[in-house]
């Protein structure tokens, strides 16, 4: 019963993440649709449904019926968004001073570490069974 109850935990805590993630780019789209590589068009709508999406994807893993496509939606957003981390990596200049662009290359492999976590949370994990 503990690891369900430390999974609730991480839900709710990934769920107010990406809802405030959301939030944030509803309020502020500009400054997330640099973010949007320059191959990519239409930076600020691709930044204000990504938005939405984040939202979207937050409130429903806090809803049983739709916490497992809420996780799979994450992940698929999770990945899609990956490029414009790098393109932020790339032109750190736009986001930190110079003595904080590594900062912004070892944000990458947290990806993998998101992917996970919403995979966990959404229930597309199974919990270990009680040893016997």
């Amino acid at each position: 019963m503990a690891k369900e109850s430390t999974r609730n935990g991480w839900r709710i805590a990934c769920a107010l993440i990406m809802s405030t993630m959301g939030v944030l780019h509803l309020i502020d789209p500009g400054w997330f649709a640099k973010a949007v590589p320059d191959y990519l068009p239409n930076h600020l709508p691709i930044a204000i449904i990504s938005g939405l999406a984040e939202i979207a994807g937050g409130v429903g893993l806090l809803v049983p019926l739709f916490r497992k496509s809420a996780a799979m939606g994450l992940i698929i957003l999770y990945v899609a968004i990956f490029p414009a981390n790098i393109h932020m990596a790339l032109h750190p200049q736009q986001w930190v001073q110079p003595q904080w662009t590594f900062i912004l290359w070892l944000r990458l492999p947290f990806q993998l570490l998101f992917i996970w976590i919403a995979w966990w949370v959404g229930g597309l994990a199974p919990l270990a069974s009680p040893q016997k």
